[in-house]
């Protein structure tokens, strides 16, 4: 059958669509779904924009999840049904090999291919949170924007860091601001693109986001949702010995990195830090940690004021949203305030003339929102009052007072 697929003309109307109304997060969503099927490598670069935008996470490591799936049916296709397996390899006919082949063939690590990227976004993009970067500056960037003096008290160019809180508070986005600060490249790995079913799969795979960390060096290695990749190894359940030893392969590279790869930094985030397997947490290692909480007021304004940005929108008070907003997440405000440009469009259309939105419109709609931070200052409550804290929580427990929470 010859011809182009018509179906390209349909990803390029679509394409046009987000080009011309970039930040929409629901639209660029659909565009990544369109895309993983015919065009997996530029959909990672939709979905990475997608993520930028704030879109939702459990969405966005969905699609992750499906790009993985997609990736991997590309690159091994199914064999044709006659005599496959019996042909010789390389022959028409024969099994095409797999990743896991050529990975053999080569006698090197596994054949993943991790883009590492160069953020144009700093720490001075991020609206407010001024103790977290203050924090930050302290505990980890300080050494590594004075490298002489560094090296004159014996520190290497490199590190970890841990960075903890609750869900939707920008953890992602400052991990990004945080390689643009050094000037490095950055890796961005989930659990979807670690997990094999394969055994020692999973192990080749973090050897591999180290190596090409150390050839794109200085790099910031960014492990998503840490808790489900290193977890406590003590835990039960009938994966507890392939996490075994991906916790041990990652203590192996946690090594390597404090020891003799200069210039890479490994950053991981999680919502559990409880849940960490302790080894991991180490001297040494990850020793050293961050509490990134609910946005302040000045950065809540800011998040508002993006969201509304070249949209319909009648002089909305930004100032005024992110007074009566203290508590909800990045994710819930940017949510609330979709949701409002929404209801304008659905009754624009019922109008049939422009309807922006409005200050009085958001602030009617905020006590329609519950805060999802609330859940995980109740999951760290009893961690806090019954657990073993090793310094972790200390940012925690003085917010806590200043909050006047028990």
């Amino acid at each position: 059958m010859n011809g182009a697929d018509p179906g390209d003309g349909f990803v390029e109307v679509i394409a046009r669509e987000v080009e011309a109304d970039p930040g929409n997060p629901a639209l660029r969503e659909d565009f990544v779904t369109l895309l993983l099927e015919r065009d997996p490598g530029r959909a990672a670069v939709e979905l990475d924009a997608l993520e930028a935008l704030g879109g939702d996470p459990a969405r966005v490591r969905l699609l992750r999840a499906r790009l993985l799936a997609a990736r991997l049916r590309a690159s091994n296709p199914p064999p044709p049904a006659e005599s496959a397996l019996s042909a010789p390899t390389g022959r028409p006919g024969g099994p095409v090999p797999t990743p896991v082949d050529e990975d053999r063939r080569d006698g090197g690590a596994a054949a993943s291919a991790w883009d590492a990227e160069r953020p144009a976004v700093t720490l001075a993009d991020v609206a407010g949170l001024a103790e977290v970067k203050r924090h930050l500056d302290t505990v980890f960037l300080a050494p590594l924007r004075n490298p002489e003096l560094a090296a004159a008290f014996g520190q290497k160019p490199g590190g970890s860091l841990l960075m903890y809180g609750p869900p939707g508070c920008g953890k992602t986005f400052i991990a990004r601001a945080i390689a643009g600060d050094l000037g490095a490249s950055f890796i961005h790995v989930t659990l979807a693109d670690l997990l094999s079913k394969w055994i020692g799969e999973s192990e080749k795979a973090v050897q591999s986001v180290f190596r090409n960390a150390r050839a794109a060096a200085p790099c910031v290695i960014f492990f998503d949702e840490f808790d489900a990749l290193g977890g406590r190894r003590t835990s039960g359940g009938g994966g507890s010995q392939s996490m075994r030893m991906l916790v041990t392969q990652l203590l192996e590279e946690l090594d390597g990195v404090a020891g003799v790869n200069d210039g890479v930094y490994f950053l991981a985030a999680t919502n559990r830090p409880w849940d960490i397997d302790s080894a991991l947490r180490r001297p040494g290692r990850i020793d050293k940690t961050v509490l990134v909480l609910p946005p302040d007021a000045t950065a809540r304004a800011a998040i508002v004021r993006g969201v509304l940005e070249g949209r319909p929108a009648d002089g909305v008070d930004a100032v005024a949203v992110a007074a009566v907003t203290e508590g909800l997440s990045g994710a819930d405000l940017t949510h609330l305030t979709t949701t409002v440009l929404q209801q304008a469009m659905i009754e624009s259309m019922d109008r049939g003339e422009l309807v922006p939105v409005t200050t009085d419109a958001v602030l009617a709609a905020v006590g329609g929102v519950t805060p999802s931070t609330t859940s995980w200052f109740d999951q760290v409550a009893p961690v806090l009052e019954y657990g073993v804290d090793d310094g972790t929580f200390e940012q925690l427990r003085a917010y806590r007072v200043r909050r006047g929470m028990r």
